[in-house]
Formats: C-alpha cells, sequence, structure tokens
C-alpha cells in the first residue's frame, strides 16, 4: 500500500523529485520553497493524486504511450514519432524574446488565437531567473512568458487547480519532459473515483532537457560572474560552457566553463532517461544545423509526436506563423545518439545510486533491450 509517506522516503528523500509540483496545488501535505518539494505530513490514502501522477513513481510506460499515442510509431530511442523539422517564428520581435528560434512561443500563441486552447499553462521568470507557474489567456500573455530559465519551477501544482476549477475546457501545457509525463498521467491514467476534469488538457508542447539547475547555486553563480543575468544558454558541447547576459544588458555576454555548472544539476535529472519530453504532442528544442551556433541558436528542432501536433504545425505554416527549413542530413539519428546517452546515464545512475532500475524498472525490458 502506498502513502504520502512512500512518496517523501521513495522519491523526495532520495532525491528523485523533480520539482514538477504535479503533487501540489490541491493537497495541504504538500509544499515547495525555491525548487525544493516538502513534505508537511504523513498521509494513509493509498492512491492519492501524488502517488499517482508524479513523474518519479513506478509506472508502466511503455503501456501509456501505447495507449496515448494509439496507431503512432513508437521509436525506441525518441518515443512517438511522425516526423522532424526544424522552424523558428517569423515574428523577429518574438524571436529576439524567446529562447532559440520562438518555435514555442509562436504556436502557444496561435493556438489561442485558434481557439484550440483557451488557456497556456507557461513559466515566467524574473529575467531568467525565480520563473513560476502562469495560466496566459491571451497571445501577448504568452509572449510575456518568452525565454527559458535552467530552474524547474513547480507549475503543474497551477494545473491541478485549474482543472478542479473547471473554468478553462481546453488548456495548452508547456514543460520539460518530468513535467509532461505527469501531465500525460493525468490525462490518461486519472483516479476512477475523480479525474479532476482531466480531459481538460487539450494539448501538450514539450522541451528537450538535458538538466536542470539548483535555485539559489544558478542564482550564485550568476550574480558572482555576471551581476545576475537577463538571458542563459548552454552552447553545443564543442564549447563546453554556459552562457549569460548580463542583467540589464550591455557588454559582451559572460562565458563559464561548464566544470562550474555540473555540480549545481539537479540530482533527479541525472536520473532522467528522456531528454526529448516524449509525453507530448509537439517536442522542441534547441536546432543543430551544422552552420554554427549562430545559425543554430535562431532555430528549432521540433518533433511532431501526434495528429494533434501534426495539425498545429501545418495551421503554424499555413498562417505563415513559423518559417520551416529542412533539417540536415544525418539529424534524426544524432538526436536518437544524445537521447540514448541520457538513458544510459539514467540506468547507471539509479544503479549506482540505488542498486537497482527503481522507477524504471516497468521500463526494463525495453530499457535493456535498447541499452543492450
Amino acid at each position: 500500500m502506498l502513502s504520502t509517506y512512500a512518496l517523501d522516503s521513495q522519491v523526495i528523500q532520495t532525491e528523485l523529485c523533480t520539482g514538477c509540483g504535479a503533487c501540489q496545488g490541491l493537497c495541504p501535505y504538500w509544499g515547495t520553497r525555491r525548487g525544493r518539494t516538502i513534505c508537511y505530513y504523513d498521509c494513509e490514502r493509498s492512491d492519492g493524486r501524488c502517488q499517482r501522477f508524479c513523474p518519479r513513481m513506478p509506472a508502466d510506460l511503455t503501456a501509456l504511450q501505447e495507449k496515448a499515442f494509439a496507431g503512432e510509431q513508437l521509436l525506441p530511442e525518441l518515443g512517438p514519432l511522425r516526423d522532424i523539422y526544424m522552424t523558428r517564428a517569423a515574428d523577429p520581435a518574438i524571436r529576439a524574446r524567446a529562447q532559440h528560434g520562438g518555435t514555442v512561443t509562436a504556436l502557444m500563441s496561435l493556438a489561442l488565437r485558434e481557439g484550440m486552447i483557451d488557456a497556456a499553462l507557461l513559466s515566467r521568470a524574473r529575467d531568467t531567473l525565480d520563473p513560476a507557474g502562469v495560466l496566459a489567456v491571451s497571445p501577448e500573455e504568452v509572449i510575456e512568458c518568452a525565454g527559458s530559465s535552467f530552474q524547474i519551477p513547480p507549475t503543474l501544482a497551477l494545473l491541478n487547480r485549474a482543472l478542479q476549477e473547471n473554468q478553462y475546457q481546453k488548456i495548452g501545457v508547456v514543460g520539460t519532459p518530468c513535467k509532461t509525463l505527469a501531465t500525460y498521467k493525468m490525462r490518461w491514467d486519472p483516479l476512477p473515483e475523480n479525474d479532476n476534469h482531466a480531459g481538460n488538457i487539450a494539448l501538450v508542447l514539450g522541451l528537450f532537457c538535458g538538466w536542470g539547475l539548483d535555485w539559489d547555486g544558478l542564482e550564485t553563480l550568476t550574480v558572482s560572474r555576471a551581476g545576475g543575468t537577463s538571458h542563459a544558454d548552454i552552447l553545443p558541447s564543442s564549447f563546453h560552457s554556459m552562457e549569460f547576459n548580463r542583467a540589464g544588458g550591455g557588454g559582451d555576454p559572460i562565458s563559464v566553463d561548464l566544470d562550474e555548472v555540473l555540480p549545481l544539476v539537479r540530482p533527479a535529472c541525472r536520473a532522467c532517461a528522456d531528454m526529448t519530453a516524449e509525453f507530448s504532442d509537439l517536442s522542441v528544442g534547441g536546432a543543430r544545423t551544422g552552420e554554427g551556433w549562430e545559425t543554430d541558436r535562431e532555430w528549432n528542432t521540433v518533433l511532431v509526436r501526434s495528429e494533434k501536433g501534426a495539425a498545429l504545425l501545418e495551421l503554424a505554416r499555413r498562417s505563415g506563423t513559423l518559417e520551416f527549413r529542412s533539417p540536415p542530413a544525418g539529424a534524426l539519428d544524432k538526436l536518437k545518439r544524445a537521447s540514448v546517452g541520457k538513458k544510459r546515464t539514467a540506468v547507471r545512475t539509479m544503479q549506482d545510486r540505488h542498486g537497482g532500475l527503481g522507477y524504471l524498472e516497468p521500463e526494463s525490458s525495453a530499457l535493456k533491450q535498447l541499452l543492450g
């Protein structure tokens, strides 16, 4: 029998918590402070939302994928996949404000304008630090949330409340792989006695993610090296660095060797086996064109995973919301290798830290087949 204590002992105390917020927003037993999930009280409930939807509690993700993506091609390296594109926002003002090509901002703005969704769950940061969840209901509010943060806020707490209130019937969700997985658990494996209006989840856009950083550690680093930062990015592996723009703008970006950054990676992220947000309608990440960083930073890679995602992307093409270009030869194979690399790291981390696969155990056969 599971309980809140089981979640605390299996996820929080073992440093597997991603800080996604799936356990928060409805229950007074759970809270958060600067990216850290806090369990205030034990609970005897045998099957609550906190256990059911936590992305680090064991679940048969293969079965969940087959249920949510029935009829779609499922690749062992990348999950469901229809196609791969390179895109960027056609509006240069969005590109200037957003991370890389601004594809996510442009798509969520379009989805609101066209009535595909009536609210968008996003995160908004102070410059690039201290992000918080936001429910945007207009394209202008979406654009206000443009940009990325390497801190992971508990935005799904806001989703829990929005679903319960039932004010919005078509909610779009943007999130890292841990958040999109939790969202799919809510949508496709709800509690039998109360699905909390999970059918109101209408669209999920996933973000490629290598890792998130400790909130306090990242703030200390940026203040000490750049006086704070208005923008942060991880450069391609050949640079082995993270780049910060100074708070307030001005001056050249500050480059920090990754050896200073990697100690700040959240322990949970090293145990994550999903780089490309496999549970989503569309997944979006930085592009690798082979033409150099100055070109790459202006474009996104987009993986189409579902009919709904394909429809939104085609609408973006017809309306001129996005610009498209063909991905370079070998782009999909390169992405597969990177994804497998993260899966290997997750398996190795779980085995070294916990003596087994832990939450990955229901997927062990598929992982062993993929990883050899």
